[in-house]
């Protein structure tokens, strides 16, 4: 007869991307005995391929106890138990190789996934955070600990090739790596891509300050936009070290490039991926009209990066997208200085990956429309921030608004 298991798994990032952990706890379904206690570091990964790599773990375990067992899958990470449960679509390509090995692991109909608030996962949080608090940055660490153990043992096979191949593939799934410290403006790092991000310029909505994202109302420029435009526009021109124009796809920013892009002399892409968030049924409205119409979220949605506003996207979910398209950026215009025209949860995600800040860093950050923040990606996979939010040449003009 097959048995019921069920799988615990969590995984961190300290810095996301930083050094990464997972854990897993494999129990008994019927009488909750653990049955395994696994965690390994990963180097350095973000903290989605860290969930991940959790519940791979502990789906390999599960299936070399009983290979016919029907196996709950329960994680706090809501983007991977919609992405595995078929509800969400998944688009980046390193997500969709974790997604794929996980599934082939044992056949869908022995599978499930469940979600659970972070502190019905506590156990497995603990392993995350005792494989990070062992990681010195280069001997990988591994746990595992089964009934009757009385330390670290060695995992079963399947599990140490699971970890050798993570560490083969140095855990890829950022699309630019991330390096040992060094002094930047010190050291000799190669010639960078200089990604000079900009804010588009006031819409209507920006001016009452409301949501305004990617699937809501595509608003124009403001007049107010149009002139902070133009001055970004030539503030470009007298730095005159533009060489391409991108553009978030929505109006304002596509107006916004295309008055630079008149006045640099250039044409405008248009890449996807540096649109805005998602911010789902608030867009439209204040912040003060989705406090009073939806608290509960709200507060869900300050308190984690991982939580999306109802029927729009996570900020984590916003990284990776944003991630893929400065990769995009970085193999086609190499030692180029390249303006984007985006928004601001785009611009300052990267400026918080550009300095090795948590995510949640995004919070503190603000950002007047038509600012210029600089950034450096350089070969070896160093970053280095050159200015955020710069406003200088929208002095006597209104620069407010979000």
């Amino acid at each position: 007869m097959s048995r019921d298991l069920i799988v615990e798994a969590d995984g961190g990032s300290r810095g996301n991307p930083g050094p990464a952990a997972y854990g897993a706890i494999v129990r008994d379904a019927h009488s909750g005995a653990v049955l395994a206690e696994l965690g390994a570091s990963l180097g350095v990964a973000t903290n989605n391929v860290a969930e991940y790599q959790g519940a791979i773990a502990g789906l390999l375990h599960a299936a070399s106890i009983d290979p016919e067992a029907c196996v709950e899958v329960r994680l706090d990470s809501k983007l991977v138990v919609e992405q595995m449960s078929g509800r969400w679509q998944i688009k980046h390509p390193d997500m969709k190789d974790m997604a794929r090995q996980a599934r082939n692991i044992l056949p869908p109909g022995q599978v499930s996934y469940s979600w659970v608030p972070r502190a019905e996962n506590a156990a497995a949080d603990a392993l995350v955070n005792e494989a990070l608090d062992s990681f010195d940055g280069i001997t990988p660490v591994v746990i595992a600990r089964f009934p009757g153990s009385t330390g670290v043992e060695t995992p079963t096979g399947d599990l140490v090739g699971s970890v050798q191949e993570l560490h083969a593939r140095d855990v890829a799934s950022a699309a630019v790596g991330v390096q040992p410290n060094v002094m930047i403006g010190w050291s000799e790092l190669g010639s960078p891509v200089i990604t000079h991000m900009a804010r588009h310029g006031s819409s209507a909505y920006s001016l009452e300050k409301r949501f305004s994202g990617a699937g809501g109302r595509d608003v124009p420029l403001a007049p107010l936009g149009v002139e902070q435009a133009n001055a970004l526009a030539r503030e470009i021109v007298e730095r005159d070290v533009i060489t391409r124009i991108i553009s978030s796809p929505l109006k304002r920013a596509r107006e916004t490039a295309l008055i630079v892009a008149q006045q640099k002399g250039l044409e405008v892409e248009v890449i996807d991926d540096f649109i805005e968030c998602s911010f789902g049924e608030w867009d439209g409205y204040t912040y003060a009209e989705v406090k009073e119409r939806w608290p509960d979220a709200l507060e869900e949605w300050l308190a984690g990066t991982h939580v999306g506003p109802p029927g729009g996207e996570s900020f984590e979910q916003v990284q990776e997208r944003v991630t893929r398209g400065l990769s995009t950026v970085i193999n086609a215009f190499p030692g180029e200085q390249v303006l984007i025209v985006s928004h601001v949860t785009p611009i300052k995600i990267l400026t918080s990956r550009a300095i090795g800040a948590p995510l949640n860093s995004l919070f503190r950050m603000e950002l007047p429309p038509c600012s210029l923040s600089t950034q450096a990606w350089f070969p070896d996979g160093n970053s280095s921030m050159f200015s955020f939010a710069e406003a200088g040449h929208l002095q006597g003009m209104k620069a407010s608004g979000i």
